[in-house]
């Protein structure tokens, strides 16, 4: 019978994926970060447990019904991830990469649901949670990944158990508690485009019951796009981060966590390449002209910009939290999750990516964040569990903002100044309470329900003013808004899963998601004005899944098949030009504009072979498509109506895949050598909502290296790798702002790259 779950296992992957499954081993929380001994690394003939917290509490993650990959820290130096965006490719149906023209943004999305637009007062569509405090806005999420004790990535709504409801999923990160016994580690890291680095850990006891922790990382890189006008590079890194953490944990009934952390980022700008014809209006002559060809074409990492050198992307991110849990009785428990957040930016993006001044913009915000989490939990030992939780946030971002187009307009020839200025403030204020039980109400049946109240309050004050150059001055003016308004809904989930045996579990999920209403940040004109509003968004999910590990602990694969129903997506689009006016606009309108279908099946496993031999393998199949979608911009007898406007789901790839190898070799009395190597797939994705072929990105595949020496006794390791191996150029991201001059701007992974460190454990 188990020699038969076995074929039947492997005969599911075999005939759907035609590839092996993959999936990541996570430590048990509190495990340290030090590289392996020797020993472990070839002596290791099991899949280690994978210990997770996705419901609020550590659990087993095949005993878990969610579609759920997670890593070690030592797992993402494998991956070289060196921060968050280095899961891309890692995680089925998961896109996660360094936000359009930002150092510090991160653009997350899971099974085609994520956020649209990049301007602060866009939600996420993928909830980003440090220690179990939620981020709130995609700039500053650019994690490092310098004292991770794990990465857990969560597919589908999750909206019952975490402090803000996310439509998509949630990436948690889970940072190293300060342990009783003195431990730490010391790491230098160089490699081309100027890479250096250095990160340090150290943590241990303070004598009774208190302990303590401290982190930090230094990255600096010369940037791997150059102006070929003066030489300067762009696209380059300098971030300092630090973290430190005190524990008070005098017995098994109290445990209390406070962390402080701070990131200093200070770069250059981070360029593209526009992908479509750049264009200027003459108001006398009444034609177009054209400042820059079309250079969709493969991009030589090579680009101008209108800016000097010294204007670049500042960032200040800081914040403190406590968290605590009391163990009241042998049942009950609370735990408390208080925190406060900081975020300042000022930064400089050049849209257009030319030496025009078309789309370039100043953008500073200063965001406040103070948040609270209370959850009761219950466990009665045995068949019963439950978390009961109240959630309360206040956000508020005030930002000012410039647009400078003084190539957009001409007169017989002669261009003219044109600045844009904004102010603005958003406070945002949700409030939340959930409850989520799981009983097993028969032997090996358990069934397991969620109920979640949300409510977001938003007030947004706007104004946005004009100034025109001679000869139109008159036509300056300011343009205000003031809105209130608050959404609510419900978000239940409920699952039902089936232990077939000690290796197999089976489940049944439906889930709902909810991401609120808000107000267009974009909000140029009167008429915009006078209605900003979009309204919430909505996803049900529905998802059957298997959970199989083989009794030697050798072999495991979790497959997940979903489909999700996902209605009234905010869509942040460009107004289309109106019919014979050569007067590009600058409306951006947020709509609600479609309904949406997902189908996917996703496969993880790994296996274990002989000494220190590991396969993994990943594979993703999304079936992503428009149901519906209403757009008031397009009229089908317009000439130049485009039925093909909306026939891809943005940064939704059919086929997502990696696999992955890695053998350690023992030196008798030496230490250990491992050499590893991964291959991953994209298929074709779209970088925006209005599909144009220049903003798209064709099926690609990425190669990395790596190479590892252990010493025997665990305290030094020496890693070498490269990715990119085969200088792949590909395109991660999109700006499009087509009513400006045509602004289609794409972004590029880097290029080659290779590094070496060395790291001192202790």
């Amino acid at each position: 019978m188990k020699r038969t779950r076995l074929s039947l296992a492997i005969g599911m992957v075999a005939g759907l994926a035609c590839v092996p499954l993959y999936a990541q081993e996570a430590p048990q929380s509190g495990d340290n970060n030090a590289a392996p001994t020797a020993a472990k690394k070839t002596e290791a003939k099991q899949l280690e447990e994978i210990t997770v917290s996705a419901r609020r509490r550590d659990e087993n993650m095949e005993k878990v019904p969610v579609a759920i990959t997670a890593f070690s820290g030592e797992d993402l130096r494998d991956l070289q991830a060196f921060n968050i965006d280095g899961l891309q490719g890692a995680v089925p149906n998961l896109n996660i990469v360094q936000g359009r023209g930002s150092s510090s943004a991160v653009n997350i999305f899971i099974r085609g649901v994520g956020q649209p637009d990049a301007l602060q007062t866009f939600d996420p569509g993928v909830g980003m949670y440090v220690d179990d405090v939620y981020y709130s806005r995609i700039q500053g999420a650019l994690i490092s990944l310098f004292d991770v004790d794990r990465v857990e990535v969560l597919r589908g709504p999750q909206g019952t158990l975490y402090g803000k409801n996310s439509t998509g999923g949630a990436v948690k990160v889970v940072t190293r508690n300060p342990t009783e016994q003195t431990e730490g580690s010391a790491e230098v890291t160089a490699g081309n485009y100027g890479r250096r680095e250095g990160k340090f850990y150290l943590s241990g006891g303070l004598g009774g019951a208190w302990s303590a922790s401290i982190a930090g990382a230094a990255t600096k890189t010369d940037g791997y796009v150059t102006d070929p006008s003066n030489g300067h590079k762009y696209n380059d890194e300098d971030t300092k981060s630090v973290r430190g953490k005190l524990r008070f944990h005098p017995s098994d009934n109290f445990d209390a966590v406070l962390a402080l952390d701070y990131t200093r980022q200070d770069t250059g700008l981070t360029l593209g390449q526009p992908v479509s014809p750049l264009k200027r209006t003459d108001l006398v002559l009444g034609s177009v002209t054209l400042l820059q060809p079309n250079l969709d074409e493969k991009y030589n990492f090579q680009s101008r910009t209108s800016f000097d050198p010294d204007k670049g992307q500042k960032l200040k991110h800081e914040g403190a939290a406590l968290n605590m849990t009391w163990k009241m009785d042998d049942r009950w428990s609370l735990k408390s999750i208080s925190a406060y957040r900081k975020l300042n930016s000022e930064s400089y993006i050049d849209i257009d990516a030319s030496q025009y001044q078309l789309g370039d913009v100043q953008v500073n915000f200063h965001q406040k964040q103070a948040s609270q989490e209370l959850q009761l939990q219950y466990d009665n030992g045995s068949n019963l569990q439950a978390v009961y939780g109240l959630f309360y946030m206040r956000e508020q971002v005030p930002s000012h903002q410039e647009a400078y187009a003084d190539d957009l307009f001409a007169i017989a020839g002669n261009r003219i100044n044109f600045l844009r200025t904004i102010d603005d403030d958003l406070t945002t204020t949700s409030w939340a309470g959930f409850a989520h039980v799981n009983w097993q109400f028969v032997p090996s049946w358990t069934l397991a329900a969620g109920l979640r109240y949300s409510s977001d309050d938003k007030d947004y004050y706007r104004t946005t003013s004009t100034f025109w150059g001679v000869p139109f001055t008159a036509l300056n003016g300011t343009v205000a808004l003031d809105k209130s308004k608050t959404w609510t809904a419900w978000t239940p989930t409920i699952s039902l899963q089936k232990q077939v045996d000690p290796q197999t579990m089976v489940y049944l999920s439906a889930s709902r998601g909810y991401k609120a209403g808000g107000f267009n940040g974009r909000a140029n004109d009167v008429n915009e004005a006078k209605n900003p509003e979009y309204n919430p968004e909505y996803v049900w999910t529905y998802e059957l899944g298997l959970k199989w590990r083989s009794e030697d602990n050798r072999l495991q694969a979790n497959v997940a098949a979903f489909h999700s129903d996902y209605k009234d997506f905010q869509a942040r689009v460009s107004e289309i030009q109106n019919p014979g006016s050569i007067t590009p606009t600058f409306a951006f309108p947020v709509i609600n504009a479609a309904k949406l279908k997902m189908d996917g099946v996703e496969f993880e496993g790994a296996a274990v072979l002989g000494e220190g031999l590991r396969l993994q393998a990943q594979v993703g199949y999304l079936k992503a498509r428009y149901a519906k979608f209403d757009d008031h911009r397009l009229d089908p007898t317009d000439p130049q109506y485009n039925p093909n406007l909306h026939k891809h789901v943005p940064f939704s790839p059919k086929w997502t895949s990696r696999l992955a190898a890695s053998q350690s070799f023992n030196l008798p009395d030496a230490g250990t050598i491992t050499v590893g190597a991964d291959w991953s797939y994209r298929g074709e994705t779209w970088l925006s909502v209005d599909n144009y072929s220049a903003l798209s990105q064709k099926a690609y595949s990425l190669v990395g290296l790596f190479g590892i020496y252990d010493s025997m006794d665990g305290h030094w390791q020496f890693r070498a790798g490269v990715r990119n191996l085969t200088d792949k150029v590909y395109k991660t991201d999109g700006q499009e702002f087509s009513s400006v001059g045509n602004i289609r701007t794409a972004y590029y992974g880097m290029p080659r790259n290779w590094y070496v460190s060395a790291r001192y454990n202790f």
